[in-house]
């Protein structure tokens, strides 16, 4: 693989940095719409904990299994020549 190629992918580390800030706003945001909901900050807080690490770990495996999926696969598939 060349450095190109290999400078095109996202690194283990990467991928981590954007699971843990994309799960901070869409755990605040769960959270603000749990307490909407309840009224109370203890339910929609203990919404939003769950909610961060099992959605990180998702998050995380979804990134890593898109990593492997070259770039310009899903363009030939969808638009073949």
């Amino acid at each position: 693989m060349t450095r190109a190629a290999d400078s095109s992918k996202d690194s283990n580390a990467r991928s981590v940095l954007k699971a843990i800030s994309w799960r901070v706003v869409a755990t605040a945001t769960t959270i603000l719409i749990a307490w909407i909901v309840y009224r109370d900050l203890r339910p929609a807080l203990a919404i939003g904990s769950i909610e961060f690490f099992a959605k990180f770990l998702i998050y995380y495996g979804h990134e890593r299994l898109w990593a492997l999926v070259p770039r310009g696969t899903i363009r030939k598939i969808v638009n073949p020549s």
